[in-house]
């Protein structure tokens, strides 16, 4: 029997999308495991940088926020600019999420995704042999498979970035207390390396952040020092930011350069007010122009740097962690079939995406992260379910209705 729709992904994006869809009345089929990013690909005593309500997943009812997940399960209320959002905190609140408005959530992986080979609609194949088939698919895979690695840093990690090799990626190290004793480098200057380097720091580690390009090393002003003649967004107070958060309507119909530029500057590399303290005085901090490239020998990991007055030097420690953040790629979502990828319209590697986050193949569609060069910074961020879901639902359940 031909499923309506098939959500794969059970994050924030998936687990609200699904929400709407059974609010809508359309049978949805959810795979995948809750909150398994944030709970197996973050690190132990990380606290988000987004505020409470920046945070919350968007609910087809009332009832279903972060401070209603607080209420329920006898904790402190996290309804301030200044309440900090343990990510065990974060994680729970998902599960809860998913327990109540997503209770039929399959904990399998999507092993593909390929044009049915009979009618219309996608046949799925699941690693626990079965396959299904459905009208509509929704990608809400979040950030797996997307981890980037600069070729100039990926020359030491041959075989993959790996906790146990010479380089490994951020999103890798879930207990960063491994690197107690041992002299680290943590490339980047967003709000993953810095608290990285800081965790790892008092852990017991020796940490030099290496921060790139023209930026530097920069903390957000405090709640209470943010600008009040400006509107009010979850992010800050700001004309843009609360542009881009309530109004990402317009967006897609952006030059594609200037989606792309906007994406990776709004809200860029910058650690969170309350980490200030915490990194200044427990991490060094070496600012370059570039990494030439990277070099494994007798178990250190040497960086060669080339510094803002022109020079080059060499930086070494025991291991490397590549803070660098996420990338968008289609082809890195191997589960998606290769005549799929193929007739994907993209830009720079990300979907094309048009009113209702439906791609250029019809009934396929992205959410989250991948719908960031198309609908903006916000969807980078878990308030953009307030956006994303009920819109992509809508259209969606439209379609079903045809």
């Amino acid at each position: 029997m031909i499923q309506p729709a098939a959500v794969i992904g059970a994050g924030p994006f998936g687990l609200s999308t699904a929400a709407h869809l059974r609010a809508r009345g359309v049978p949805v089929r959810v795979f995948g495991e809750p909150m398994v990013s944030w709970r197996d690909h973050m690190p132990s005593g990380m606290l988000l940088k987004s505020t409470p309500a920046a945070s919350t997943l968007d609910a087809p009812q009332p009832g279903h926020t972060l401070a209603d997940y607080c209420d329920a399960a006898g904790l402190r209320r996290l309804v301030t600019d200044e309440d900090l959002i343990p990510v065990e905190t974060f994680t729970a609140y998902g599960e809860w999420f998913q327990q109540r408005l997503v209770p039929r959530l399959e904990r399998v992986r999507v092993v593909s995704v390929d044009r049915a080979t009979a009618g219309s609609g996608f046949e799925l194949k699941l690693d626990s042999g079965e396959l299904c088939t459905a009208r509509a698919v929704v990608v809400a895979t979040g950030l797996s498979g997307l981890a980037h690695l600069p070729a100039e840093l990926a020359s030491a990690a041959p075989d993959g970035p790996s906790p146990a090799g010479p380089l490994s990626h951020s999103s890798q190290h879930p207990d960063l207390t491994r690197f107690a004793g041992r002299e680290l480098i943590v490339v980047g200057a967003g709000q993953s390396a810095l608290e990285t380097a800081v965790l790892a720091a008092e852990a017991g580690a020796r940490v030099r952040v290496v921060a790139r390009g023209r930026g530097s090393v920069a903390f957000g002003e405090p709640p209470w020092r943010q600008p009040r003649l400006r509107p009010e967004s979850p992010f800050g107070r700001a004309w843009s930011l609360w542009a881009l958060s309530y109004y990402p309507h317009p967006y897609r119909l952006l030059p594609a350069g200037l989606r792309h530029y906007l994406v990776r500057r709004v809200l860029g590399p910058l650690g969170a007010w309350w980490l200030r303290a915490r990194f200044e005085g427990q991490v060094e901090v070496t600012e370059v122009d570039r990494i030439v490239r990277a070099e494994t020998d007798a178990g250190r990991t040497a960086l060669t740097v080339r510094t803002h007055a022109g020079g080059v030097r060499e930086l070494a420690a025991d291991h490397v962690i590549a803070a660098t953040g996420y990338r968008v790629d289609i082809s890195a979502m191997d589960f998606l079939g290769p005549e799929l990828r193929t007739r994907l319209a993209v830009s720079r590697g990300a979907p094309k995406l048009g009113a209702g986050f439906v791609s250029s193949v019809p009934g396929l569609y992205f959410t989250g992260l991948p719908a960031a060069a198309s609908y903006g910074p916000v969807m980078r961020f878990v308030c953009g379910t307030e956006f994303a879901s009920p819109r992509l639902a809508r259209h969606l359940e439209a379609a079903h209705r045809e």
